[in-house]
């Protein structure tokens, strides 16, 4: 053990003066080296100072014709791109690691101006550049303490190092940047530079600039903060991440009342008002999402996709685009109520909803609803590629019609379809989709009851590289098998891909390239006219003639096919479509000013919907059902028109019908009313299912709907 000290009685006051004395020494020697670094710093500051005031002596002089405001080249911070709806309406930011939104200073609240030159430079309006007596005022505050407490550089300067980009740390960059500061004070007004700063400055959590730090603390614009969100901000750059709001209140709080305390004394505010201000122990941050946020995000990922191969990830990210497109908010809050007024039940499958106008190509809505699930980013309207079943049944008859065929007057026989050319190829054996057969049938019939054998033989007839051609013509991108399965929709396809081949039959026969941009505004507020955004890109690809009669056969089919679940009052043609598993169900149909596509089925994979609602999907039920509803709500106000007489009628010719057609009489003729009257329209298929019950705290058990007539 160590021994008591031993006590060595009373001390004389000159024994007790010299131990005090020692001790101190000892306290203070840590500190007193910190103090002479300090001062060492500090008078060579002021060494820099003197300089610069005399500035145009020898070596100085020199020094100072070599600094020239060239030197200031911009740091790419970057600013972030927005994307616009048809009216003007945000519907989000292209996700960027930096957020910025520079503002004119006008844009600024007089307050979040006040504090900032209160707290970074309150002679800022009276010194040119560099503020000597700042320094001096600094170097011996910093003294005093033995350790930095208050800058001496000016919000020019601080403008000039975030805009000299050498990173050197020598006196000479040091005499650089105050020489450059004095020749930007004397070159730009005061309001300028310190707009230039506030829209350059990091204010913490991505946020770059004034504009970005009040959308991401308070989520509002910068002309409207108050006096203590204004003194909250002024005093993040100096250490963003030590006084940040979000994860550090009690520190931020404490720098706000300095702040506040730096703006009193300033004479910025009164007493009163800094006393009010400094009892509020609350920051009321709301956090916002602007830069996070992203409304219709299917359709939001398309034009971003767009976007990136025009200009590039980082142009799109931090290039400052404004972008403005062509969607409707209305159509598309139409387009996710028809689809949840239909498919309500959280274990429900996916539909996916596409609006073309067919004078344009300009696409009007593009959502799609997955029950149960939140935040897909997959776009099952662009990316997703399904079997379109029945619908492609549309181009085998457009391509034989091309070729001169009559639907009405060409027959062929509706049985079992066994297709073997030899016998080491596998067996295509082909069936209705009840089983039923018509026996000998017009292909207009045929089609009306979409009759898979029949339509087998025609795209043998027609030949499957001719419906492969045209369903390219017609405007479908994706890749196609031509294989005999290809005219009942075996290949795979995009439901952007169908909605714009069918807009293609809307517009008589003229293609227009889907388009979701009207215009790109460049970050110089130039629109950029050289990429041909809101261009429509269209060209005729079949006659309108050819386009006039599929649409025709289509209106008969809404009418008393298998689309009678999707009439809604008007003239309107449409096909239904259906895969042999139930995996996917489709309806693609038109008025003459829009052209919608609705897809119903499970994201995940190709999983049977033999039981929804107590029915198996079918393309005439929730799809049509989920078509009709939205083509209430998009075309309410609008015009009720019919189809333009062709400019160039089909010349009707013999159609080669090879080993296929058949010359008998037809023994079964489907009804295909000539006006829309839902009176008098024999329906081959039942109603598709009503909306759900009124939702009043819990849903009750839906009723199934009365079963469809199975769609061949």
């Amino acid at each position: 053990m160590t021994p008591p000290p031993r006590d060595r009685g009373p001390r004389s006051d000159d024994e007790l003066e010299h131990v005090l004395r020692r001790s101190r020494r000892r306290r203070f020697r840590g500190k007193g080296r910190r103090k002479r670094r300090t001062t060492l710093v500090f008078v060579t500051l002021l060494i820099i100072v003197l300089a610069v005031i005399a500035s145009g002596v020898g070596a100085v002089a020199k020094f100072r014709s070599d600094c020239t405001l060239k030197d200031l080249k911009a740091v790419q911070i970057g600013e972030n791109s927005f994307v616009f709806a048809a009216n003007g309406s945000l519907l989000g930011a292209i996700p960027a690691e930096r957020n910025r939104t520079p503002v004119a200073l006008w844009r600024v609240s007089p307050w979040m101006r006040k504090a900032t030159v209160s707290i970074e430079d309150r002679r800022f309006y009276e010194h040119g550049g560099v503020d000597y007596e700042g320094i001096a005022r600094a170097a011996w505050k910093d003294l005093r303490a033995g350790h930095v407490v208050q800058g001496g550089s000016t919000i020019t300067q601080q403008l000039v190092r975030n805009l000299y980009i050498s990173k050197e740390r020598t006196l000479n960059r040091k005499l650089k940047e105050a020489c450059l500061a004095i020749k930007l004070s004397r070159a730009r007004s005061k309001d300028w530079i310190l707009a230039q700063y506030m829209n350059q400055v990091y204010y913490g959590n991505h946020a770059y600039g004034i504009e970005a730090a009040a959308q991401t603390y308070f989520s509002k614009h910068a002309h409207d903060l108050t006096l203590d969100e204004a003194a909250l901000l002024a005093g993040l750059p100096q250490a963003p991440s030590v006084y940040d709001p979000l994860h550090r209140p009690s520190t931020a709080i404490v720098r706000r009342d300095a702040v506040l305390r730096a703006m009193r004394d300033y004479g910025a505010i009164t007493q009163a008002r800094y006393l009010k201000g400094v009892s509020r122990r609350n920051l009321q941050l709301r956090p916002g999402k602007l830069y996070t946020r992203i409304r219709e995000p299917y359709f939001f990922s398309y034009v971003r996709d767009q976007l990136i191969g025009e200009y590039g990830a980082n142009t799109v990210r931090t290039g400052g685009l404004r972008v403005y497109t062509t969607i409707n908010p209305r159509l598309q809050l139409a387009a996710r109520k028809a689809i949840t007024d239909t498919l309500y039940l959280r274990d429900d499958p996916a539909a996916a909803v596409v609006s073309i106008n067919p004078a344009s190509g300009a696409i009007r809505a593009m959502t799609a609803v997955t029950p149960g699930r939140t935040g897909n980013q997959f776009n099952l309207v662009a990316q997703a590629r399904r079997q379109p079943g029945s619908t492609f049944k549309t181009f085998v008859l457009a391509a034989a019609i091309e070729q001169g065929m009559n639907p009405s007057t060409t027959y062929y026989t509706s049985a079992p379809f066994h297709y073997q050319p030899d016998p080491y190829t596998p067996a295509w054996d082909v069936q209705t989709y009840d089983h039923s057969y018509s026996g000998s049938v017009s292909v207009a019939s045929a089609t009306l009851a979409s009759d898979n054998t029949v339509y087998a033989q025609l795209t043998l007839d027609v030949t499957p590289e001719k419906v492969a051609e045209m369903a390219h013509k017609l405007g479908v991108r994706s890749n196609l098998d031509v294989v005999p399965a290809m005219g009942l929709g075996a290949d795979a396809i995009s439901p952007l891909d169908e909605a714009s081949a069918y807009a293609t039959l809307a517009a008589g026969g003229v293609y227009s390239k889907p388009m979701a941009i009207r215009k790109v505004v460049l970050a110089n507020g130039r629109e950029d006219t050289d990429a041909g955004w809101g261009q429509p890109q269209r060209s005729r690809v079949i006659g309108d003639g050819v386009a006039y009669e599929v649409t025709r056969i289509l209106e008969q089919n809404v009418l008393g096919g298998t689309g009678v679940g999707a009439y809604f009052g008007r003239p309107a043609a449409g096909k239904t479509g259906t895969t042999d598993n139930h995996a996917d169900a489709w309806f693609s149909g038109f008025v003459p000013q829009l052209e919608t596509t609705v897809w119903v089925g499970y994201p995940q994979g190709e999983i049977p919907m033999e039981n929804v609602h107590g029915i198996s999907v079918a393309g005439g039920t929730f799809p049509a059902t989920i078509w009709k509803l939205f083509m209430e709500k998009a075309m309410e106000n609008a015009p009720a028109l019919t189809w333009r007489a062709p400019l160039d009628p089909v010349q009707w010719r013999s159609f080669t019908q090879g080993q296929y057609g058949s010359s008998l009489s037809p023994s079964t003729t489907y009804y295909t009313p000539t006006t829309p009257s839902p009176t008098s329209t024999q329906q081959t298929t039942a109603p598709p299912p009503p909306p759900p019950p009124a939702r009043t705290g819990v849903t009750p058990p839906p009723s199934p709907p009365p079963p469809p007539t199975p769609e061949r």
